[in-house]
């Protein structure tokens, strides 16, 4: 398998420091080998992405949010869990929060920013269960929030 630190760089990525909670809640819990991720929001150095899709975004600017936020979710599990992304052994599930017009019905769409970018990671280990909900508004006005379950 290529080396998921240099597929991170190919994708114009470095794992940012993690960000710290903004309410009463920690970002990770671990359990044995399996590490719980609270909820990250599609943000980078510049700030939250913020948005609505089938509002003021569109699917592809969803996606580009969903791997803001699913680079959060490895830098929270690296970070936090004291592992390296060579530790881990299986991306579990991700659930996926796209902030949505009524109207807006492409969720699974927008979250595949998030899968395709852990698979293109991680290679077979990112492989995931998942779900994707359309919700009316994100912490932060954030487009996008995914929580995981990793196995390290």
């Amino acid at each position: 398998m290529t080396d998921p630190i240099e597929k991170l760089r190919e994708y114009g990525y470095e794992l940012p420091a993690p960000k710290a909670p903004v309410a009463s809640y920690v970002p990770v819990t671990r359990s044995g080998n399996i590490v719980y991720v609270s909820g990250q929001i599609s943000s980078n150095e510049q700030g939250v992405v913020q948005g609505r899709l089938g509002d003021n975004m569109n699917v592809v600017q969803g996606g580009n949010a969903a791997e803001l936020a699913a680079i959060n979710v490895l830098s929270q599990v690296v970070h936090m869990a004291g592992v390296s992304l060579h530790d881990i052994k299986r991306v579990l599930k991700l659930t996926v929060l796209v902030a949505s017009a009524p109207d807006f019905f492409e969720q699974h769409l927008v979250a595949n920013g998030a899968s395709n970018l852990i698979v293109g990671i991680l290679g077979d280990k990112g492989k995931h269960a998942r779900a994707a909900f359309g919700v009316a508004a994100l912490p932060l006005g954030a487009a996008v929030e995914i929580e995981a379950i990793v196995e390290v």
